[in-house]
């Protein structure tokens, strides 16, 4: 399936078990697209938006009010945001270009997307993370969380992965990352904006060169 089709589909997917939270984020690094900001990071919680930042801005915006409540707890939190997304967004590029070498291309409209996330049973308490990246609409690499090891999906990723799996510091954060902090981001997301998620009735199920 293309990979940003994907994206949108998750985002606007509705779940049957309700018992079931998310947390995802999809950055798009882009060149050449017309009335569109270069980088975008865009921020969901079953399938509610809750964060914004862009290129433009330079700022991680909260979407949501009950989302800020998450600074009485840690009131840095939406400085710390820009910070991180300001680092995505001079990876990000970075990565574009080398792929656009890699690629043997030029000028023209390229993207680099990615999409991270965990999700939570508020049952179980079991969680699961994941993290899909593309290159002009195609599928690229992905995480699998059972080896922690990345999966190349066409020649041309090979390089990246091969430079990852050797990055054993990069993957233990990566690790606790989508075990421990994705999942205690999200329980607490979900607990702030419980009485807008409910309403809503909507659920659905880090930084790297290349």
């Amino acid at each position: 399936m293309n990979l940003f089709l994907f994206f949108l589909l998750v985002v606007q997917m509705h779940s049957v078990t309700p018992v079931i939270h998310t947390l995802q984020y999809f950055h798009t690094a882009s060149s050449q697209v017309p009335n569109f900001p270069e980088y975008v990071i865009v921020g969901y919680v079953d399938g509610v938006e809750i964060s914004y930042y862009d290129s433009n801005i330079r700022k991680a915006e909260s979407k949501q009010d009950w989302m800020n409540k998450i600074t009485a707890e840690e009131p840095k939190y939406w400085q710390r945001q820009t910070e991180i997304s300001v680092g995505h967004e001079f990876n990000d590029k970075h990565n574009l270009e080398v792929l656009k070498k890699r690629f043997n291309q030029t000028g023209g409209v390229h993207i680099v997307q990615w999409m991270s996330g965990c999700e939570w049973n508020d049952e179980t308490d079991e969680v699961r993370g994941w993290r899909q990246e593309g290159y002009d609409g195609e599928d690229f690499l992905s995480l699998d969380m059972k080896t922690w090891t990345w999966t190349a999906a066409k020649p041309q990723a090979f390089p990246s992965k091969l430079k990852r799996d050797q990055n054993i510091f990069r993957l233990d954060h990566l690790k606790y990352y989508y075990t421990e902090e994705c999942p205690s981001y999200l329980k607490k997301y979900v607990k702030n904006g419980k009485k807008v998620l409910m309403r809503t009735g909507r659920s659905t199920p880090c930084t790297f060169t290349f």
